[in-house]
Parts: C-alpha cells; structure tokens; sequence
C-alpha cells in the first residue's frame, strides 16, 4: 500500500482546444495553439513539483479522421512548435521523446522529432513523452508484433519491455481535461494501475492551480494494487482487479 503525495509520472489527455475556441468565435487551431502554451506551463510546472516524467497524447491514430484542414493545421503547428520550443526544453534540463507510429508522417515532422530527440537525449530534470500519431491499441500490437518476431512466449513479463513507453515506470496518476470520462485508447497497458482525475477544464486553461488540485486529489488515495488495506505493496503487481 503506498500514499505518495506527488506522483512520479503523469500522464495527460489535452482535451478541449477546440472548444476553448469556439467558445471564443475563434478558429480551431488557434485553441491548439493556446495548447501549446498550456503544455509548455504544464510541464515547467511538474518540474517545480518534482514529478520526473510527463507524457501527453498530443494527437492520436484517430486525429486522422478530423476535417483534413484542422489536421494541416496541427501539422504545420507540430512542426514549428518544434523549432521554436525545443531550445527552451533542452536548457530546462527536458528529456523529449515521441511516441506513437511514425509511419505516414511528412518529412519535415520526421526530421523535427528526430532533431528534438537527438539535442535533448541526456537531459535528466524531466522526461517528456509527446504521444502523437499513438494509440493505446496500436501500442499493444506493435509490442505484440515484436514479441513474436523475436519468438518469445506472448506473456506480459515478454510484452512489457516492447511496449512504447517502457523507457520510464507506469503512470502514476493520469489527467484528462475538457469534462469528458473516458480514457479514449491512451495508454491501455500503461494506466492498469493508475488513478484517473477528470478535470472540467479545457486544456489551454490548465494552470498550476489545476495541477495541483489533481496532485492533491491523488495525495488522498490509498493505492492497493488488487491488495487489501493494511497490506504491503512492497511485492510485484498483480495481474488482478482491486
């Protein structure tokens, strides 16, 4: 049983954008915009509050079925969030890695990702996993695809070290804005074990205060991991319900 009061990883579906825009009588992708913003905050955020991982799901194998204008947008804005951020993350001490089947994406989103990755490899303060062009599915059959082409026993000890985000430990804590309750194929391996907090806030209006009250909600939990209360935590995770 532990009762951590700040999470090691935080996981979080950025939810609302669109919205935030409309609500403005503003174009779509200027809400992704503001997204942006909210994630640079988010993630200056977590390193202040000492949380050592962050993985967001910036876009997913279904943002492929949005209007092809809004999906132009978010490419173009992808690419030059890159140029322009990057430099700022790397002196901050983060770690980007993407996540997510790069298959299909254009040259100039390849070579940004691939230059990100490169120029912030040994950074320490702060590993941010950007989940883009992923899906928890898709996760699942390429460690599969894996697992078998290396012909080994499909067993989960097997499967977890092919999944994509084996390079940091399992969400701790998973936050999805916008007011919707679902979990929308983010990291179905990874959050078996996580706690969900479900924030009314759309996206580009998540702030630290946000943050916090998410932190302090998962401070109040007792996290068994299919044990009962009063039991020790301190053997391997069950494959069982709690």
């Amino acid at each position: 049983m532990t009762n951590k009061s700040t999470p090691t990883h935080v996981a979080i579906v950025m939810d609302g954008n669109g919205r935030w825009a409309s609500k403005r009588f503003l174009p779509r992708i200027a809400g992704h915009k503001q997204g942006v913003d909210a994630l640079k905050r988010c993630a200056r955020a977590c390193e202040a509050r000492g949380i050592k991982v962050l993985t967001v799901f910036a876009f997913s194998s279904e943002n492929w079925q949005r209007p092809q204008e809004e999906v132009s947008g978010l490419m173009d804005l992808f690419a030059l969030a890159l140029g322009r951020e990057v430099p700022q993350l790397n002196a901050d001490g983060v770690q980007l890695r993407f996540i997510g089947e790069r298959q299909g994406l254009s040259a100039r989103v390849l070579k940004g990702i691939e230059q990100a990755e490169a120029a912030t490899a040994a950074n320490q303060q702060l590993v941010l996993n950007v989940c883009f062009n992923y899906g928890g599915r898709w996760d699942i059959v390429q460690a599969a695809a894996r697992v078998a082409a290396q012909g080994l026993t499909m067993t989960e000890q097997n499967l977890g070290p092919m999944m994509a985000l084996a390079h940091v430990p399992d969400p701790d804590l998973v936050i999805r804005t916008g007011g919707e309750q679902r979990i929308s194929n983010f990291l179905l391996w990874q959050s078996a074990y996580s706690e969900f907090f479900f924030s009314d806030i759309l996206w580009p209006d998540f702030d630290e205060a946000a943050l916090d009250l998410a932190i302090q909600s998962y401070g109040q939990r007792e996290r068994r991991f299919g044990k009962i209360p009063g039991q020790s935590a301190a053997s391997t995770l069950p494959t069982g319900s709690d």
